[in-house]
């Protein structure tokens, strides 16, 4: 594999291991990363055991500096997603 791996990259692997088209491992991968991106959006956690958890991290609102002016600004509260690796995946990448 390449040094980045891209979602054609993942899609390819997937029609090898499931012996598929890869158009039809191209609609896994994407309703895959959709239901995940649809689930954390909604405020829920996605665990795949043994890989990790996706989740929706709240920040609070606070206080800020321009880097032009250097005026204060007031940063809003927001919710980004986040991601936690697993045990097995922590592993995984220790042994290499």
């Amino acid at each position: 594999m390449p040094s980045v791996v891209t979602k054609s990259d993942l899609v390819e692997v997937a029609a090898k291991a499931g012996n598929v088209s890869k158009a039809a491992a191209g609609e896994a991968v994407n309703a895959l990363f959709d239901a995940i991106v649809e689930s954390v959006a909604k405020g829920k956690r996605v665990t795949v055991v043994g890989f990790g958890t996706f989740l929706p991290r709240k920040r609070k609102a606070r206080a800020g500096r321009s880097p032009m002016t250097g005026k204060e600004i007031k940063i809003t509260a927001k919710t980004l997603p986040a991601f936690a690796a697993g045990q097995g995946f922590k592993q995984a990448v220790d042994k290499k």
